[in-house]
Formats: C-alpha cells, sequence, structure tokens
C-alpha cells in the first residue's frame, strides 16, 4: 500500500491570539512548513518533539495513546496547533511523538478542513463538492417534548 504525504503548515495557536490582540506581529508567529504522513487509522494529529520546541507548543495534559500494535504508551498533548492546508485551515491539540518521529495527520483534522485522500492520484486534496468554503457534517439535536 502506498503512503500517502501532505505539506502542511503548523502554527502556534497562542501566537495567533496574541497578534488578535495586538500584542505580536505578524512576522513573531512560529510557523513551520511540515511533510505528514497522512494516517487515517489515527484520530489525532502527531507531531515530533522537534516540531513542538520550534513551535514552543505548551503542553495541557499527558494522555495513555494505545499505538497500531496494540500497546499504550503515554504522551504529552500540546495546544493550540494550527494547522494549514491550502485555502483550509483547523485548529487542534497534538499528540507529541518522542525525538524526530514522523509527523501524522488524523482523521480528526481531515474532517475539520473537509480534505479527502484522491482515490486515483493518492494525494490529499480539497473536497471538490465544496471548493470555496470548509463544510462539515454534524447531527442536528432534537427536542422532544412529552
Amino acid at each position: 500500500m502506498e503512503l500517502i504525504y501532505a505539506e502542511l503548515e503548523l502554527i502556534n495557536g497562542d501566537d495567533l491570539a496574541l497578534v488578535r490582540r495586538n500584542i505580536l506581529t505578524e512576522g513573531e508567529i512560529k510557523r513551520i512548513k511540515v511533510k505528514v504522513l497522512v494516517n487515517t487509522s489515527s484520530v489525532m494529529l502527531c507531531i515530533n518533539e522537534k516540531i513542538q520546541e520550534q513551535l514552543q507548543l505548551p503542553v495541557i495534559e499527558r494522555k495513555k495513546i494505545r499505538m497500531a500494535d496494540g500497546s499504550v504508551r503515554e504522551y504529552d498533548i500540546v495546544a493550540p496547533v494550527e494547522l494549514r492546508f491550502k485555502n483550509r485551515r483547523t485548529c487542534c491539540q497534538a499528540i507529541v511523538l518522542p525525538c524526530d518521529s514522523q509527523s501524522l495527520l488524523g482523521t480528526v483534522a481531515l474532517d475539520d478542513m473537509d480534505i479527502l485522500i484522491h482515490s486515483q492520484t493518492r494525494e490529499l486534496v480539497i473536497n471538490p463538492d465544496h471548493p470555496y468554503f470548509t463544510q462539515v457534517k454534524i447531527k442536528e439535536c432534537i427536542s422532544i417534548e412529552q
């Protein structure tokens, strides 16, 4: 099976908030372009310690994570991380993997940015049904009166 990679821009979400408050300038935002492995078996974004250090992302908690081999390990979770791909963006948490591990893009960010894996070219693409805006799916909450 062929692996699918994509280039994303990762940005320190706290820096973006500080720019909105006129505390930092656009030039002071910590950002990095990263080649990520698109992993539909993973739920969350995974980055490595080097990326966390470069973006100076704060650890917000530690979580036990079940790995593909069934083992359970504990990892730091950082946030907020803004991801950008073409005309799409989302903000999320990320699992911090050791050293210079491969970064992974999971299904939560894929769904939130409304991007797909093109079945023939095996690359990440903007959803052709919604090329100019993100459309996310939610279920409407229906109130049942008695």
